[in-house]
């Protein structure tokens, strides 16, 4: 199936209006632009100079956008290789030095990523968009997500982001991390973690 005509902008900064590819819906399913809009109204101020790392970044559109407001660093996390080629051509079109592609499981991947962040002194923005898990094979994507989240140190970590099934039900606490809100947005919803300190 040809998709060249599945496309998304960026909304806001300095590359808005530049235009996005979007991969495929049977590889990767892309952020609703009402999900986009809140998350970036919540966190506005606290993304400039950040860093931001988009956990099955798909196209890119949520971390493009991070980048267009202002985030320092972008690292992008994927595995499909359909999703991979369409999230460099986006990349391509804004700024490739402040972005770096982490290709692969994102779950096992996460230990390098976290590394370098800790070598770097960098805290960063944790944005975690699985695949739903009625898709098959990922029935259990959503046990391996939170024990992702339990693995990660909470000095490398300025907030973490779950977009998620709405009728999913999630822990108040995932370790050193508590649950601070809950949006929903029809089958979608963003859930905000955060550790103790940063309240």
């Amino acid at each position: 199936m040809k998709n060249s005509n599945i496309t998304k902008k960026i909304v806001a900064g300095k590359f808005k209006g530049k235009t996005l590819k979007l991969p495929s819906k049977e590889t990767t399913r892309s952020s609703k632009g009402i999900v986009l809009e809140s998350f970036f109204n919540t966190i506005q101020f606290a993304i400039i100079d950040a860093t931001f790392v988009e956990v099955f970044s798909g196209s890119g559109s949520i971390g493009l956008e991070a980048l267009s407001r202002g985030a320092q660093k972008i690292v992008f996390m994927e595995k499909d290789k359909e999703a991979l080629k369409v999230l460099k051509e986006n990349i391509a079109q804004t700024d490739p030095s402040s972005c770096e592609v982490v290709a692969g499981d994102s779950f096992v991947n996460i230990a390098s990523v976290v590394a370098t962040l800790k070598r770097e002194g960098r805290e960063a923005f944790f944005y975690i968009d699985p695949p739903f898990s009625i898709r098959e094979g990922m029935e259990d994507i959503y046990e391996k997500m939170i024990a992702m989240i339990a693995s990660l140190p909470k000095e490398a970590v300025k907030m973490i982001v779950l977009e998620h099934m709405s009728g999913l039900e999630l822990p108040k606490e995932i370790a050193v991390f508590s649950k601070k809100k809950s949006k929903k947005f029809g089958n979608t919803s963003l859930t905000y973690y955060l550790s103790e300190e940063m309240e």
